[in-house]
Protein backbone atom coordinates (compact mmCIF):
# COMPACT_ATOMS: atom_id res chain seq x y z
CA UNK A 1 0.00 0.00 0.00
CA UNK A 2 1.38 3.40 -0.98
CA UNK A 3 1.89 5.96 1.76
CA UNK A 4 -0.27 9.03 1.32
CA UNK A 5 1.69 12.25 1.71
CA UNK A 6 -0.41 15.22 2.81
CA UNK A 7 -0.03 18.16 0.48
CA UNK A 8 1.00 21.47 1.99
CA UNK A 9 -1.86 23.95 2.11
CA UNK A 10 -1.70 26.69 -0.48
CA UNK A 11 -0.34 29.90 0.99
CA UNK A 12 -1.56 33.05 -0.75
CA UNK A 13 1.14 35.71 -0.86
CA UNK A 14 0.54 39.33 -1.82
CA UNK A 15 3.68 40.77 -3.45
CA UNK A 16 4.25 44.54 -3.37
CA UNK A 17 6.99 46.50 -5.09
CA UNK A 18 8.00 49.90 -3.77
CA UNK A 19 9.18 51.03 -7.21
CA UNK A 20 6.69 52.03 -9.90
CA UNK A 21 9.20 51.70 -12.78
CA UNK A 22 8.33 48.92 -15.26
CA UNK A 23 11.98 47.83 -15.57
CA UNK A 24 12.59 48.09 -11.82
CA UNK A 25 15.09 45.53 -10.54
CA UNK A 26 12.98 45.17 -7.39
CA UNK A 27 9.97 44.31 -9.53
CA UNK A 28 12.27 41.82 -11.29
CA UNK A 29 12.85 40.14 -7.93
CA UNK A 30 9.09 39.66 -7.58
CA UNK A 31 8.81 38.20 -11.09
CA UNK A 32 11.54 35.73 -10.14
CA UNK A 33 9.74 34.88 -6.91
CA UNK A 34 6.53 34.17 -8.84
CA UNK A 35 8.44 31.94 -11.27
CA UNK A 36 10.13 30.11 -8.40
CA UNK A 37 6.76 29.41 -6.81
CA UNK A 38 5.53 27.96 -10.09
CA UNK A 39 8.67 25.86 -10.65
CA UNK A 40 10.33 25.00 -7.34
CA UNK A 41 8.32 25.98 -4.25
CA UNK A 42 5.20 23.89 -3.82
CA UNK A 43 2.27 25.19 -1.80
CA UNK A 44 2.73 28.92 -2.40
CA UNK A 45 0.92 31.20 -4.79
CA UNK A 46 2.22 34.75 -5.25
CA UNK A 47 0.06 37.51 -6.68
CA UNK A 48 1.65 40.80 -7.66
CA UNK A 49 -0.47 43.63 -6.25
CA UNK A 50 0.05 46.93 -8.07
CA UNK A 51 0.20 49.95 -5.76
CA UNK A 52 0.41 52.54 -8.58
CA UNK A 53 -3.37 53.20 -8.77
CA UNK A 54 -3.62 54.21 -5.11
CA UNK A 55 -4.30 57.91 -4.48
CA UNK A 56 -2.16 59.69 -1.94
CA UNK A 57 -3.49 59.09 1.55
CA UNK A 58 -6.09 61.69 2.41
CA UNK A 59 -8.71 60.92 5.04
CA UNK A 60 -11.10 63.33 3.27
CA UNK A 61 -11.43 60.50 0.72
CA UNK A 62 -12.97 58.26 3.39
CA UNK A 63 -16.74 58.71 3.15
CA UNK A 64 -19.20 56.92 5.46
CA UNK A 65 -16.59 54.34 6.39
CA UNK A 66 -15.76 53.60 2.74
CA UNK A 67 -12.53 54.13 0.86
CA UNK A 68 -11.99 55.02 -2.82
CA UNK A 69 -12.50 51.97 -5.11
CA UNK A 70 -8.77 51.48 -5.80
CA UNK A 71 -8.08 51.54 -2.07
CA UNK A 72 -10.94 49.14 -1.27
CA UNK A 73 -9.65 46.69 -3.91
CA UNK A 74 -6.09 46.94 -2.57
CA UNK A 75 -7.19 46.45 1.03
CA UNK A 76 -9.19 43.37 0.01
CA UNK A 77 -6.12 41.82 -1.66
CA UNK A 78 -4.09 42.32 1.51
CA UNK A 79 -6.89 40.99 3.71
CA UNK A 80 -7.20 37.82 1.62
CA UNK A 81 -3.44 37.12 1.63
CA UNK A 82 -1.86 34.77 4.15
CA UNK A 83 1.47 36.56 3.95
CA UNK A 84 3.21 39.50 2.30
CA UNK A 85 6.36 39.74 0.18
CA UNK A 86 7.79 43.24 -0.06
CA UNK A 87 10.36 44.29 -2.66
CA UNK A 88 11.58 47.48 -1.07
CA UNK A 89 14.04 49.76 -2.83
CA UNK A 90 15.80 52.35 -0.72
CA UNK A 91 15.12 56.05 -1.16
CA UNK A 92 17.10 58.35 1.17
CA UNK A 93 17.70 55.61 3.75
CA UNK A 94 14.01 54.70 3.85
CA UNK A 95 11.09 53.06 2.04
CA UNK A 96 9.68 54.69 -1.09
CA UNK A 97 6.73 57.11 -0.96
CA UNK A 98 4.44 54.78 -3.00
CA UNK A 99 5.12 51.88 -0.64
CA UNK A 100 4.58 53.96 2.50
CA UNK A 101 1.35 55.28 0.99
CA UNK A 102 0.13 51.72 0.34
CA UNK A 103 1.10 50.65 3.84
CA UNK A 104 -0.78 53.57 5.36
CA UNK A 105 -3.96 52.97 3.34
CA UNK A 106 -4.09 49.32 4.40
CA UNK A 107 -3.49 50.26 8.03
CA UNK A 108 -6.60 52.44 8.20
CA UNK A 109 -9.31 50.86 10.37
CA UNK A 110 -9.56 47.96 10.32
CA UNK A 111 -5.82 47.31 9.88
CA UNK A 112 -5.64 44.54 7.26
CA UNK A 113 -1.91 43.87 7.80
CA UNK A 114 -2.37 42.48 11.31
CA UNK A 115 -1.08 39.01 12.18
CA UNK A 116 0.36 38.25 8.76
CA UNK A 117 3.79 36.79 8.09
CA UNK A 118 6.03 38.89 5.84
CA UNK A 119 9.40 38.90 4.11
CA UNK A 120 11.43 41.64 2.47
CA UNK A 121 13.79 41.50 -0.50
CA UNK A 122 15.63 44.43 -2.01
CA UNK A 123 18.21 45.35 -4.58
CA UNK A 124 20.05 48.52 -5.49
CA UNK A 125 23.48 50.02 -5.09
CA UNK A 126 25.77 49.85 -2.07
CA UNK A 127 23.97 47.99 0.70
CA UNK A 128 21.35 46.63 -1.72
CA UNK A 129 18.43 48.46 -0.13
CA UNK A 130 19.20 47.20 3.36
CA UNK A 131 18.36 50.42 5.19
CA UNK A 132 14.88 50.45 3.67
CA UNK A 133 14.38 46.94 4.99
CA UNK A 134 15.24 47.96 8.53
CA UNK A 135 12.90 50.94 8.34
CA UNK A 136 10.13 48.70 6.96
CA UNK A 137 10.63 46.29 9.86
CA UNK A 138 10.21 49.22 12.26
CA UNK A 139 6.97 50.25 10.53
CA UNK A 140 5.81 46.63 10.72
CA UNK A 141 5.96 46.66 14.51
CA UNK A 142 3.03 49.06 14.67
CA UNK A 143 1.18 47.22 11.89
CA UNK A 144 1.47 43.89 13.77
CA UNK A 145 3.25 42.33 10.79
CA UNK A 146 5.56 39.42 11.62
CA UNK A 147 8.71 39.46 9.47
CA UNK A 148 10.98 36.47 9.01
CA UNK A 149 14.42 37.28 10.40
CA UNK A 150 16.55 34.98 8.27
CA UNK A 151 17.58 34.67 5.58
CA UNK A 152 17.98 38.33 4.71
CA UNK A 153 18.13 39.28 1.04
CA UNK A 154 20.07 42.37 -0.04
CA UNK A 155 21.48 42.41 -3.56
CA UNK A 156 23.93 44.93 -5.00
CA UNK A 157 22.56 45.20 -8.53
CA UNK A 158 25.55 47.04 -9.95
CA UNK A 159 28.48 44.94 -8.77
CA UNK A 160 29.75 42.66 -11.59
CA UNK A 161 28.79 40.19 -12.88
CA UNK A 162 25.41 41.45 -14.11
CA UNK A 163 22.50 40.45 -11.90
CA UNK A 164 19.68 41.64 -14.18
CA UNK A 165 19.06 41.82 -17.91
CA UNK A 166 17.98 45.01 -19.74
CA UNK A 167 14.31 44.33 -18.92
CA UNK A 168 14.98 44.09 -15.19
CA UNK A 169 14.79 40.28 -14.98
CA UNK A 170 17.00 38.50 -12.46
CA UNK A 171 19.63 36.41 -14.26
CA UNK A 172 21.99 35.62 -11.38
CA UNK A 173 21.69 31.96 -10.29
CA UNK A 174 23.17 32.53 -6.83
CA UNK A 175 20.74 35.37 -6.11
CA UNK A 176 17.86 33.24 -7.38
CA UNK A 177 18.79 30.47 -4.95
CA UNK A 178 18.90 32.98 -2.07
CA UNK A 179 15.49 34.26 -3.13
CA UNK A 180 14.18 30.68 -3.07
CA UNK A 181 15.45 30.29 0.50
CA UNK A 182 13.55 33.46 1.52
CA UNK A 183 10.35 32.02 0.03
CA UNK A 184 10.81 28.70 1.81
CA UNK A 185 11.39 30.51 5.12
CA UNK A 186 8.28 32.64 4.55
CA UNK A 187 6.27 29.51 3.78
CA UNK A 188 7.44 27.76 6.96
CA UNK A 189 6.82 30.81 9.14
CA UNK A 190 3.36 31.42 7.65
CA UNK A 191 2.34 27.84 8.38
CA UNK A 192 3.70 28.19 11.92
CA UNK A 193 1.68 31.34 12.54
CA UNK A 194 -1.42 29.56 11.23
CA UNK A 195 -0.79 26.61 13.58
CA UNK A 196 -0.14 24.14 10.75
Amino acid sequence: MEAVVAAKPIIKVAALCGSLRKASFNRGLLRSAIKLCNDAVNGMQIEYVDIAPLPMLNTDLEVDGKYPPAVEAFRQKILEADSILFASPEYNYSVTPPLKNAIDWASRPPNVWADKAAAIVSTGGGFGGGRSQYHLRQIGVYLDLHFINKPEFFLNAFQPPAKFDSDGNLIDAEAEEKLKQVLLALQTFTLRLRGK
